[in-house]
């Protein structure tokens, strides 16, 4: 490595570690994050009250290569899981030094380290496995240990009388999200010819098929936008925002399928309404895209044109994700936020974090302005045979169990729920399930 690479490598993990020693503390106190330093060098303990001690993480021979996953299972202090170091403690002098590597645990968490090393671990879309992570396996996938991880700092710093306060017990912000992979049942032909062939057996869906195709999408089965918006205004405990993501894009993929047309009346209905409701009408990259993220500025832009604003928000179809290439197309493509970090196969905290946090691109190492927030969990993935395949009263019960981890942890709840997915008189529980936590957030 010449010089100039090393000099631009140790500022940016400077960098890495002081955002994530803010990110832990939930502050950007200069007075306080110098308390706390990042050294294996004993003469420089003296100049904190509390010191981390590195493991080999960052280490140039041991990032990057198998031996960084960690081993399981994994040490535990206070019963907090640490991926690096050691669950010890000692006094020298007057500073507390911390053998658990917290900063590096953090950045495997949260910069998702873990999905570079092991390309293989991916689903027949490319995502990768939830139940092979590492948060699954070691079993704390339901628990966003980064947030203990700073409770377990700031403890320690109120005990050298360093003033620092724990954030309140309270949901900072619900995003109430919606991917629009079908806006309407019922405004193609397919669909409707095949209400009219079951007439006999429902009346009822070939009136309701007719009047969609030839008259508003509102009387469309699919179209539960208004339900959901209206549910979203009952809750008054926190900062509530509404989210749609529009698929404007796709090929021949049968993932794809059906191909929508976000020039038309029934598409104009709704982005009149989520103008009316104050919804953000964000970008769902096609499974095309997410195969080739070259196409995202194209979507991006037809996305644009249709609703007249810029489009700053994505989540990919499928959530499929294949960082850091598809993240460096975002940041490249004027993208600040992505909501994809979810596990499409288990609900839980993908990136170990109930917050809104930076990442850090793991093969550049490199704090990035792209900002990514935790898909909590997805209607399907409760529910569907492959994945969690809970019943009702299971999915009430564990989505009541993450939410209040978010809650302790002064997080944010993102939720994911398909328009499609709350029709009434289906087979599925998601209508009432919805409802159930709505009411439990008032």
């Amino acid at each position: 490595m010449v010089e100039k690479d090393k000099l631009n490598y140790a500022e940016n993990i400077q960098e890495i570690i002081r955002y994530i020693l803010q990110f832990l503390l939930g502050t950007d106190d200069e007075k306080i994050i110098n308390q706390i330093g990042y050294t294996s060098d004993e003469k420089e303990f003296g100049k904190y009250k509390l010191v981390i001690r590195p493991s080999r993480f960052f280490d140039e021979d041991f990032y990057g290569t198998s031996n960084s996953y960690p081993s399981l299972p994994l040490r535990l202090i206070e019963n907090i899981p640490i991926l690096f170091g050691y669950p010890t403690i000692k006094k020298v002098k007057d500073t507390t030094v911390l053998e658990c590597d917290f900063i590096a645990s953090t950045y495997f968490l949260i910069s998702r380290y873990e999905e570079i090393i092991r390309p293989e671990v991916r689903d027949k879309h490319g995502r990768y496995i939830g139940n092979e992570s590492i948060a699954s396996k070691a079993g704390f996938i339901h628990r966003p240990i980064v947030e203990e991880y700073g409770k377990f700092l700031r403890k320690h710093l109120i005990e050298a009388k360093i003033p620092i306060h724990e954030p309140s017990k309270k949901i900072q912000t619900i995003y109430l999200t919606h991917d629009v992979d079908v806006l309407a049942h019922y405004k193609n032909i397919k669909s409707v010819i095949g209400a009219v062939l079951n007439f006999y057996k429902s009346p009822k869906n070939t009136f309701i098929a007719l009047k969609t195709y030839f008259g508003s999408v509102k009387s469309d089965p699919w179209f539960t936008f208004p339900w959901l918006f209206h549910l979203a205004k009952k809750i008054k405990s926190a900062d509530v925002r509404s989210i749609v993501f529009i698929k404007v894009g796709g090929r021949n993929l049968p993932q794809d399928k059906p191909l929508q047309h976000i020039k038309n009346r029934s598409f104009k209905t709704l982005f009149r309404l989520c103008a009316n409701e104050n919804v953000y009408v964000e970008l769902h990259p096609s499974y095309q895209a997410g195969l080739n993220p070259n196409f995202i500025a194209e979507e991006k832009a037809l996305l644009e044109k249709a609703v007249g604003k810029k489009v700053r928000f994505n989540r990919n179809h499928y959530l499929c994700s294949r960082e850091p290439k598809d993240f460096n197309t975002l940041i490249k493509n004027h993208f600040t936020d992505d909501f994809t970090m979810g596990f499409a196969d288990v609900a839980g905290f993908r990136l170990g974090t109930c917050k809104a946090v930076r990442w850090i691109d793991p093969e550049k190492q490199k704090l990035t302005s792209l900002v990514l927030h935790s898909l909590l969990m997805m209607d399907n993935t409760l529910s569907d045979a492959r994945y969690m395949n809970l019943n009702e009263e299971e999915a009430f019960e564990y989505a009541q169990k993450l939410i209040t981890e978010v809650k302790n942890n002064n997080g944010e709840l993102v939720l994911l729920w398909h328009n499609n997915a709350v029709e009434k008189n289906n087979n599925s529980y998601h209508r009432s399930l919805y409802h159930k936590i709505i009411d439990y957030l008032i």
